[in-house]
C-alpha cells in the first residue's frame, strides 16, 4: 500500500493496544474497496488522551476507535454524542469533522446485535428476557442494545452486587439486579444470555455458570473473542444451546466505523473472519 498526500487517515487508540485486530479488519477493507486510506494504531498515555484527541481536531485524522481503557474519556472528549453513545455511558467511534468538532458514537450494541444475526439468524431480541453475566462497560452496551431493540427485561449477575445496581440505575425497570446465588432461577425462560466478562478465562478463574436450567432454545453469546470457544460457550454447547462468539461482534462494531471514516461501507468481498482467525492462530 502506498500513502499519498491525499490519503485518508483512521485509527484505534487504546493502552495497550499491540493485541488490536481493528487494523486487520479496516485495513483489509481498503485494499478491497481500492480506497487511498490508512489505518494505524495509537497508544496513549492515560494522562494524555485528551490531549491526543484535540490534537487532532480540524480534520487531520479522519476518526478513531477507541477501547480500553479510554471509551468514557472519549465521551467527555466529544462536543456531539449520539443517543446510544450516551445510552451506552462511552464511546468507541470518535469523528473529527473539519470544523473542529468532534462527533462520539457508539457502535458495540450494533456489533453485538451483529453477532447475532449472522450465527443465530431468526434469533429476536424481544422474544424474552436477556440474562446478562458481568456488569462492566461492555455490559451497558449490550444491555442498551437489547432495550432498544424491545427485550422485555434484562437480569443482570455480578458478583459485585452495588456495581450491578449502578448498571441497572442508568437503566429503566426492565432491568434488575439477580444475586449470584440465584443465577441457576434467572436462567427460567430467557431467550438470551450474554457473557460480558472475562472472569472466566485465567488459570484460577472459577467454572462457567451452571446453564442446565437455560430453555433449550436459548442463544448464548460470549463477547470474548480470545479464545474463540471460551468455557462459558463450552458450557452452553454442551447444554445444546446455539451459541455465538466475540468475533462476529468485534467486526460487526467496525462495520459503521469504516463508513464513518471513510465514506462507503466496508466492500463484501475480503474475508475478514477468516482473515482474523488465521492472525489468531485458529482454524477458519
Amino acid at each position: 500500500m502506498m500513502l499519498t498526500a491525499a490519503t485518508r487517515l483512521a485509527g484505534v487508540v487504546g493502552r495497550p493496544i499491540a493485541h488490536s485486530l481493528s487494523p486487520v479488519l479496516h485495513n483489509a477493507w481498503l485494499e478491497a474497496a481500492g480506497l487511498d486510506g490508512a489505518y494505524v494504531a495509537f497508544s496513549v498515555a492515560p494522562d494524555r488522551f485528551a490531549a491526543f484527541v484535540d490534537g487532532f481536531r480540524g480534520g487531520s485524522l479522519a476518526g478513531l476507535n477507541v477501547t480500553l481503557p479510554f471509551k468514557a474519556a472519549a465521551l467527555a472528549a466529544a462536543d456531539r454524542v449520539t443517543d446510544r453513545a450516551s445510552a451506552a455511558g462511552a464511546a468507541n467511534v470518535l469523528v473529527f469533522g473539519p470544523d473542529g468538532t468532534v462527533s462520539a458514537d457508539n457502535t458495540d450494541g450494533e456489533g453485538l446485535l451483529y453477532a447475532f444475526a449472522r450465527q443465530a439468524p431468526g434469533f429476536r431480541p424481544d422474544s424474552g428476557p436477556l440474562v446478562l453475566f458481568g456488569a462492566g462497560g461492555a455490559a451497558r452496551g449490550a444491555v442498551a442494545a437489547f432495550l432498544a431493540e424491545g427485550c422485555p427485561e434484562v437480569r443482570i449477575v455480578n458478583r459485585t452486587r452495588a456495581r450491578a445496581e449502578d448498571l441497572a440505575a442508568a437503566f429503566d425497570a426492565r432491568v434488575r439486579v439477580v444475586d449470584p446465588g440465584d443465577a441457576v432461577a434467572a436462567l427460567s425462560g430467557a431467550a438470551a444470555l450474554v457473557n460480558a466478562s472475562s472472569a472466566g478465562l485465567g488459570s484460577d478463574a472459577p467454572p462457567p455458570p451452571d446453564l442446565s436450567a437455560a430453555p433449550s432454545t436459548a442463544v448464548a453469546m460470549d463477547m470474548t473473542y480470545k479464545p474463540l470457544r471460551t468455557p462459558f460457550l463450552e458450557a452452553a454447547a454442551a447444554r445444546g444451546l446455539v451459541t455465538v462468539d466475540g468475533l462476529d461482534m468485534l467486526i460487526g462494531q467496525a462495520r459503521p466505523a469504516f463508513e464513518a471514516f471513510f465514506g462507503r461501507p466496508p466492500p463484501p468481498g475480503p474475508d475478514v473472519r477468516g482473515l482474523v482467525l488465521c492472525t489468531l492462530g485458529e482454524a477458519p
